[in-house]
């Protein structure tokens, strides 16, 4: 097997990463990638939400549940839970117990 080369790889540990505070009680932090893409890690505290409707384009938007609970309209996601949102769609996540999310959106 080849071994990967070293300036193709990245690694970053999430909470190294200087989170961007986008509202009260919500933060994100944008993964280094390549390419067409944004990687990122959503953050929202217990009883917070995300200050504005998240509105997506063609590609739409996808995020993992790491911990906590994301709240999207009237349904509860938990850890482990894929979240994906189709072309045109838009959102506003909150969470009543605190919540971390890792997701991409294609660009």
């Amino acid at each position: 097997m080849d071994e990967p080369v070293p300036d193709l790889l990245r690694a970053v540990a999430i909470d190294a990463v200087a989170p961007v505070e986008v509202g009260p009680g919500c933060r994100l932090r944008m993964l280094p990638v390549d390419g067409p893409v944004e990687a990122w890690v959503a953050e929202i505290d217990a009883g917070c939400e995300w200050p504005e409707v998240d509105q997506h384009d063609a590609f739409g938007e996808s995020y993992w549940v790491v911990s906590g609970e994301m709240i999207e309209g009237d349904r509860r996601f938990g850890p482990g839970t894929y979240v994906a949102f189709g072309p045109h769609t838009s959102h506003r996540p909150r969470s009543d117990i605190g919540a971390r999310a890792v997701g991409f959106n294609l660009l």
